[in-house]
């Protein structure tokens, strides 16, 4: 490859005008570029692309740099930096066209993995711009290129959950927002994003576990560390209703219905939301009295418990039963409730104690058993 005179140029320009923090990434890439460290050069560029104050540079960095010598990188670095410079664009029905270029570009058998990449980062500009349709007609494409793939760069993985998660937002489907959205977030390193974004993020999984009629534990989002983005902010009280929930603390979560009366969407699942907690009241009920001999409850303690009227139970009932929430029966005769299981949990530290207690408790029978068999039977501890 014979060195570009227009490129040494255009990196001998910008280095006169750069500021004088970016100035000596243009000498390098100079000095790389007449060296043909192809290697070199295509990490010192994703450096330079990925620096915040870099951001006007990007698309020129690519359209006047990168695409001199693309034969010579990676390829899925190359999507990445016109990915880049794509999201520098004011238009996105030009950044989508773009992306869509680069995507036909890539598609040839030794760069599957770069055509997926470009492929889902297009369909991600059509989603910004409601192409509901083609977004999933990609998602679906992709996800078989994917699986067929015998090695998948961590960043495809964080492109594909990343789309499939703002689709799925779009489409108003909390289960699988959740599900994509924390899929994403193990993809990628949480402190490289955005304070702004992190606490967006957060919000909008907590938004999501709460309206899904499918998450009834919320212990991988309550314990994973983006939800501490969410203290000292305005949405705050965003973690204490979902810890409300984890508890099946009613009485928190009617503290803070003015908070729920201020956003839209749980304004209006309202009473979706107070079906939830009643039923996370009435698995918070069973799993105390798991393991302490009281597994059959009365329809006036759950009644007590969950804040619904005596007739409204076996309805509760019946709803955790077919969700999986708990095993166990119904005698509408006695009207009592006997359970088996109680769905696994994430404890708070409230929670905790209690299960220590309840250890305790436990241990304390186990002994009085064997003492009494020793007494009884002392022949069999001889």
């Amino acid at each position: 490859m014979e060195i570009d005179n227009a490129v040494i140029n255009y990196l001998q320009q910008q280095q006169r005008d750069a500021p004088s923090e970016l100035a000596h990434y243009f000498s390098e890439f100079e000095d790389l570029y007449e060296r043909k460290i192809w290697h070199q050069l295509t990490k010192h560029v994703d450096t330079f692309i990925n620096l915040p104050e870099a951001a006007s540079y990007r698309v020129g960095i690519y359209t006047e740099f990168v695409r001199d010598w693309q034969k010579n990188m990676n390829k899925v670095k190359l999507v990445l930096f016109a990915l880049a410079a794509a999201r520098q664009f004011d238009s996105i029905p030009a950044a989508s066209e773009f992306m869509t270029g680069i995507s036909e570009e890539v598609n040839k058998p030794d760069s599957q993995e770069a055509y997926a990449l470009a492929s889902l980062e297009a369909a991600h500009f059509r989603l910004l711009l409601n192409d509901l349709d083609s977004t999933r007609e990609t998602l679906e494409k992709c996800e078989k290129m994917i699986q067929s793939f015998s090695h998948v760069d961590p960043v495809i993985y964080a492109s594909f959950y990343r789309v499939c998660a703002d689709y799925y937002k779009a489409k108003a489907v909390f289960g699988q927002y959740y599900k994509n959205a924390l899929l994403l977030l193990a993809c990628i390193d949480i402190q490289e994003l955005g304070a702004e974004d992190r606490v967006q993020r957060a919000y909008d999984l907590s938004i999501a576990a709460l309206l899904s009629d499918t998450i009834y534990n919320f212990g991988d989002l309550l314990s994973h560390p983006i939800m501490e983005s969410l203290r000292d902010t305005e949405h705050a009280w965003m973690l204490t209703l979902l810890l409300a929930f984890n508890a099946g603390d009613i009485g928190k979560f009617e503290s803070l219905i003015s908070k729920l009366q201020a956003q839209p969407l749980l304004k209006q699942q309202e009473p979706f939301l107070q079906q939830k907690i009643r039923l996370m009241a009435l698995i918070e009920s069973m799993f105390k009295r798991q393991g302490v001999g009281a597994r059959a409850v009365s329809f006036g303690t759950i009644s007590a418990e969950t804040k619904l009227p005596a007739g409204e139970i076996e309805h509760l009932v019946m709803k955790a039963l077919a969700l999986g929430l708990i095993r166990g029966g119904i005698d509408q005769v006695e009207q009592v409730v006997t359970v088996q299981w109680v769905q696994p949990r994430y404890l708070g530290k409230g929670q905790i104690k209690d299960l220590v207690e309840r250890l305790a408790q436990w241990e304390a029978r186990v002994k009085e058993t064997a003492l009494k068999m020793s007494q009884t039977t002392p022949e069999l501890f001889a």
